[in-house]
């Protein structure tokens, strides 16, 4: 009797470890999405001192949120603000911090809480300021209604903090708390100090005003949106009549908002505009920053083909403006240029440019009659990662030799010696740096997108390691218990002078006498790359349907940003959607010669850009790709807004033809096989119109197809309860049926 029991429970063990066994091998979309079994270790924002040799995080004591400062170079911490000092007066909860920032001095802190999100972010919210001396916590705006001030700013002599308030500026006077209002025409139409949801979303434009250096003055861009058309989302859900909601925003063609900018002098409060020539609605004030002068500002203004970045010298004063230096491209488009930076007193200033082929570092003369590439080698520079101006060090991120991934370089700005390799050669992969203000010391994450990687504390230039923050050693632990093969990489000659990047997943237990489904990932356009060597949680999905038995694939087209040349970069001018399916089709073409591909079972999914070459697939090439799941496409170009299809297609009025080509809608008769659409009805950047307008060309042609729309849900579809969950289910459904 005793033998039987322990048998049993011998079996029940023993089942129950298989049973383990087998769910820690196997990917759910929980596990993916809501366990922390593959999310990887976040150290949060970091925020450098001014000395570079200490930073601070917010983390969490309890229940409750605290900064601490940590030592670079011990690792030694200390909590410099503890959660109490956060009560306001009256209350017993602390402020729940949405962001901070020190005064240069140490002896303010500016905290941003209450947050709401605006259009993609949250910029509208409380602040306060605690005094670090006497530890007295205020809160700004006066009486104003709770969560409407944006971009509070201290000026650089921490007497005032400057913010925005319906579209109006102010300054508060941090001794007596006098506010005093700078503007007053600020209403729906007239926008101060920040932006419209198009120079938001295309020109990463939010905070819109900048105190000069010497405390006096603020310059502030005001647009003018009076006549730009409005698109009506509509919300059935959330009381029993419809709510409509007005969002500014021009599509491709139409009248954009009027845009300036000003300089408003503290003492009389009197804008003094800065005269820069063209039509203000045919012309973006992309970037404006005081040129290392309280007299002068830098301002780049694109044209509206945004072909010619017209770079000027202003004066605060009388308002004229000096056109010092253009940039230009006739048969493409041209960039903003970010994180200027000055040397020399203010002599030369630093530049990014694909003018010789390669996205080179440029050092420009303040009059713009010297100009010299800093970088001169043939390979594109990715980013600047930081500008070392006492030592005449530039600090960058390239790949020279593998697209796919990124690692630190140095090279000195005013001498002639190659660019010197920072990262150790073994790490390959993505490497980030988040580098000290004295950069001695840097924090260092890398991954591939096999592995999660590390975050350390390194020493630069010898990128010596002196302490490890994140190993993500629970999430390599997990994953070595799944069943699924790496990511690999390889590359794909579709032509004499094109290769592209591409990698793919194979199913557990490979068989390559066997035949297997094939599901494409796409992206496609110029704002990002799928094929990237770095970790990302999100992947797992594709290594879940993998588990399911299909190959994926995925392939960085002509037009994606990866780092192969001006060339290949700009080669989809006027022929997005074109060019992009085309090299997808060629690509697949030599997959599908591959002899464990079933040909018959050939799939592409891809989201808003991607969405849209989904579309582009099924629709131009059915002999190819079988179905498809399209979520958030641009079905019509002319759907989509001003500055991102005017940059790569031109005006629709010139250029009609190459719009029509470019859209997807324009092919709906051809489209032969199986169609998941989905759309969140609340999306303000690729409007739900998109999608009804498909499914009437759709229904024109008899195509049957299926649907899902989100309600109220936006770009993302992630709002409400379960959404993603439901969202991947229905493409995970939908996927796996057509296996």
């Amino acid at each position: 009797m005793k033998f039987k029991t322990s048998s049993v429970i011998l079996i029940l063990i023993f089942v129950n470890v298989l049973s383990q066994t087998a769910d820690d091998a196997k990917l759910t979309l929980e596990r993916i999405f809501y366990s922390r079994d593959f999310a990887s270790e976040r150290l949060g924002r970091v925020q450098w001192f001014e000395n570079g040799d200490s930073y601070t995080k917010l983390e969490w004591n309890g229940k409750y949120q605290q900064i601490v400062k940590y030592e670079a170079a011990t690792g030694d911490t200390s909590v410099i603000i503890k959660s109490e000092r956060l009560i306001p007066k009256n209350e017993t909860e602390p402020l729940k911090i949405n962001d901070y920032s020190f005064s240069d001095d140490l002896k303010l802190l500016l905290i941003f809480t209450n947050s709401q999100r605006v259009w993609r972010t949250n910029t509208r919210g409380d602040y306060w300021v605690l005094n670090l001396e006497n530890w007295d916590l205020k809160k700004l705006g006066g009486n104003t209604i709770p969560s409407s001030l944006m971009f509070a700013t201290f000026s650089p002599d921490k007497k005032f903090v400057a913010y925005v308030n319906k579209n109006n500026l102010y300054v508060e006077n941090l001794s007596n708390g006098t506010i005093n209002q700078l503007t007053t025409d600020g209403s729906e139409t007239i926008i101060n100090g920040t932006f419209d949801w198009v120079y938001e979303e295309e020109l990463s434009l939010q905070n819109g005003f900048r105190w000069s250096p010497d405390s006096r003055q603020i310059a502030y861009w005001q647009l003018d949106a009076s006549g730009v058309g409005n698109f009506n989302l509509i919300n059935n859900t959330d009381s029993i009549y419809s709510q409509i909601i007005p969002v500014q925003y021009p599509k491709a063609g139409t009248q954009n908002s009027a845009c300036r900018v000003g300089v408003i002098n503290l003492e009389n409060k009197e804008t003094k505009w800065i005269n820069i020539p063209g039509d203000s609605r045919n012309n973006y004030i992309a970037r404006m920053e005081w040129a290392e002068s309280s007299n002068e500002l830098l301002i780049q203004q694109l044209n509206r083909l945004q072909n010619h970045n017209y770079v000027y010298i202003a004066d605060s004063k009388t308002g004229k403006a000096d056109n010092i230096y253009t940039e230009l491209d006739e048969n493409a488009w041209v960039e903003v240029v970010d994180d200027i930076k000055w040397f020399k007193g203010g002599k030369y200033f630093t530049w990014l440019s694909d003018q010789n082929g390669w996205n080179q570092i440029y050092l420009i003369s303040r009059d713009g009659k010297e100009i010299k590439n800093i970088i001169n080698e043939n390979f594109d520079v990715i980013e600047i990662s930081g500008i070392d101006q006492k030592n005449n060090l530039i600090y960058y991120i390239a790949s020279p030799n593998n697209p796919t991934q990124k690692y630190l370089y140095k090279k000195s700005i005013f001498g002639n010696e190659k660019s010197v390799l920072i990262t150790p050669i073994e790490n390959t992969g993505t490497n980030n740096y988040n580098i000290s203000t004295n950069f001695k010391w840097a924090i260092h994450n890398y991954s591939t997108i096999n592995d999660p990687g590390k975050s350390e504390i390194i020493t630069l230039p010898n990128h010596k390691t002196i302490r490890i923050l994140a190993t993500n050693e629970n999430v390599r632990t997990n994953l070595r218990k799944l069943d699924i093969n790496p990511v690999e990489f390889f590359t794909i000659k579709i032509d004499n002078t094109t290769s592209l990047d591409a990698y793919k997943i194979l199913p557990p237990n490979f068989d390559e006498n066997k035949k297997y489904p094939v599901l494409f990932y796409v992206y496609g356009e110029p704002g990002s790359q799928t094929v990237v060597d770095g970790w990302s949680r999100s992947f797992l999905w594709h290594q879940m349907l993998a588990q399911d038995g299909f190959i994926i694939i995925s392939i960085d087209n002509r037009g994606t940003p990866a780092p192969k040349g001006k060339d290949f970069r700009k080669s989809i001018y006027k022929k997005i959607g074109v060019i992009s399916s085309y090299d997808q089709a060629e690509a697949a073409k030599q997959i599908l010669s591959w002899k464990f591909v079933d040909k018959e079972k050939v799939g592409v999914w891809g989201w808003s850009g991607g969405g849209s070459m989904t579309l582009n697939m099924l629709f131009r090439y059915p002999e190819i790709f079988k179905f498809g799941v399209s979520v958030a496409p641009v079905t019509d170009l002319r759907f989509y807004d001003t500055i991102y299809e005017e940059r790569y297609m031109g005006l629709p009025s010139i250029n009609a033809e190459e719009y029509r080509n470019s859209s997807p809608i324009t092919f709906t008769n051809q489209f032969e096989g199986k169609l998941l659409l989905i759309h969140g009805t609340g999306d303000d950047n690729v409007h739900y119109q998109n999608s009804e307008k498909l499914i009437n060309e759709l229904i024109k042609y008899n195509k049957q197809f299926s649907f899902l729309p989100y309600p109220n849900r936006t770009h993302g579809i992630y709002e409400g309860e379960n959404t993603t969950i439901h969202l991947y289910n229905a493409m995970t459904n939908f996927i796996l049926s057509n296996k």
